[in-house]
């Protein structure tokens, strides 16, 4: 484990960002440790509290989730995007006791609640605190995610977990090994460690020993410029950052070596077919799919030889997970046929739970071990899974069931699309007619939209195709890739009494 990595090479780097700061695993050993005796004695946190952590990207992240581990606290990781009330919201709900925030985010968190301060604060608690190791048989802390929120409250969760701090810090290293992070060289973070995905992924290369540099800000010349500075090993994208990567001047792209990465993980949104092609076809068939949430981990993974075969999906199985698509009545649906996905875990009944709403943790399970988050798609043969998109985007026109998520792929084709939305909208007529959001690159104008459209209609059923287009400077789209879909979506439903 990684105690024991530290132990056998205490100088070998652990953590790095683009703040300066640096950290070898002697040091990351030392500080969670005295970290997590600064919750329990210093902050008076007992084991199960919940800790809410308010930051960017920095060294300190991880710092905080290993001394969670360490000290049988939960951490509740807070996006520092949201509104003030939104993470009043999170931080209120969650019960946090105390809440470690970066200085410029401190503002945000609400009066009556206790807040550490990163940098001078936490460093001066840290080097006066005990440094005894914790028992590794005691229980074990974890994170305590919350959900994006791009469609409502945001909705914490918590996943089961093993019963010691030394089987919770075992499964981390399975879990790295066994989509491909071995410990081996450096690991880029290029999106926002609050992340469910980017947080977890990264804490499983690092507990295999890996060095983990963190970027404040996603910059796609940036990020070719660190994988060769750095020897970047693997990193972690989502299809934004692919497309603004595909972006990228010709020549800086062909200037760009990838042969010294092994492994791109991509997964939170979907990809479009030809995006995804080009990334292999530049970097190489390195690329690794998965298909999961916030809310039990990862049901499928495909790596880039299988997805050539098997061109968009989303992969098949993980061990110990059962994936199946059901009809409205919750029978199981042949081969080949849209439905609801559920997965199966044999042996657990409540994988995860939702935070203070034992209903809405009680409609995600049809059976015990068996459960939904709203995704549809299809199985094929052998097992392969397709996501069609969530039920709660879906559009029905006409009593027609659409899915955005196979026109957006066919727009984003479109060399001139850099990122797009598209959402149903009323209409007294066909009830819900689809609208696209676009961003488009630089010296496009209203003839390029209807370049757009046109190669759009190429691809798309007419019934598909996008009624009306709104051009915006950005998409409110989150780091880690999910999209705000509700404030695009939201203004052309005020004033009806339904929203679809």
């Amino acid at each position: 484990m990684i105690l024991d990595l530290a132990a056998a090479d205490p100088d070998a780097p652990a953590l790095s960002d683009d703040l300066g700061a640096n950290r070898t695993r002697a040091e990351l050993i030392d500080r969670a440790t005295r970290l997590g005796h600064v919750l329990r004695d210093d902050l008076g946190m007992a084991p199960g509290d919940h800790l809410a952590v308010l930051t960017d990207n920095r060294v300190e992240v991880f710092e905080i989730y290993l001394a969670a581990i360490l000290s049988g606290v939960w951490f509740v990781p807070v996006n520092g995007l949201l509104a003030p009330h939104e993470v009043d919201y999170v931080v209120r709900d969650a019960g946090a006791r105390v809440v470690i925030a970066e200085p410029e985010l401190a503002s945000l968190v609400p009066d009556d609640i206790p807040v550490v301060l990163l940098g001078h604060d936490l460093d001066d608690r840290i080097q006066r605190a005990n440094n005894a190791p914790f028992s590794l048989e005691d229980p074990p802390g974890s994170r305590f995610s919350y959900t994006s929120g791009t469609t409502g409250h945001p909705k914490g969760v918590k996943r089961a977990v093993p019963a010691t701090v030394a089987t919770m810090l075992a499964l981390q290293q399975r879990l790295g090994q066994q989509v491909g992070l071995d410990g081996d060289g450096t690991q880029l973070i290029t999106g926002p460690a609050y992340h469910a995905a980017v947080g977890g992924y990264g804490f499983f290369d690092l507990c295999n020993g890996a060095h983990l540099h963190m970027v404040r800000r996603f910059d796609a010349s940036r990020t070719l410029d660190l994988i060769t500075e750095l020897s970047v090993r693997r990193t972690h994208l989502v299809p934004t950052m692919m497309v603004r990567m595909l972006r990228l001047p010709e020549a800086e792209r062909a200037a760009f070596d990838p042969s010294g990465l092994q492994l791109v993980l991509h997964g939170a949104a979907p990809i479009s077919l030809t995006v995804k092609q080009s990334m292999i076809d530049w970097f190489g068939p390195i690329l690794t799919e998965y298909w999961g949430t916030s809310e039990a981990g990862v049901f499928t993974r495909v790596d880039s030889d299988e997805w050539l075969e098997h061109p968009g999906t989303v992969g098949r199985s993980v061990t110990g997970f059962e994936v199946f698509a059901v009809d409205d009545d919750g029978t199981r649906l042949p081969a080949g046929e849209v439905g609801t996905l559920y997965c199966h875990t044999p042996g657990q009944d409540r994988p995860f739970e939702y935070w203070n709403a034992a209903e809405k943790t009680d409609g995600s399970y049809l059976a015990p071990g068996v459960f939904s988050l709203g995704d549809l798609g299809r199985v094929e043969d052998g097992g392969w899974v397709y996501l069609a998109d969530r039920a709660t985007n879906m559009i029905i026109s006409g009593g027609v069931n659409i899915y955005p998520t196979e026109i957006e792929q066919a727009l984003l084709d479109h060399p001139a699309v850099v990122d797009v939305a598209v959402f149903g909208i009323p209409d007294e007529e066909w009830g819900e007619q689809v609208k696209a959001a676009l961003e488009l690159a630089a010296g496009s104008d209203d003839s390029t939209v209807e370049e757009i459209l046109a190669f759009a209609r190429e691809r798309l059923g007419r019934h598909k195709m996008p009624r009306s287009v709104d051009v915006h400077a950005s998409l409110p789209r989150q780091p880690n890739g999910k999209l705000y879909v509700r404030q695009l979506r939201d203004p052309y439903w005020e004033g009806r009494d339904r929203a679809i």
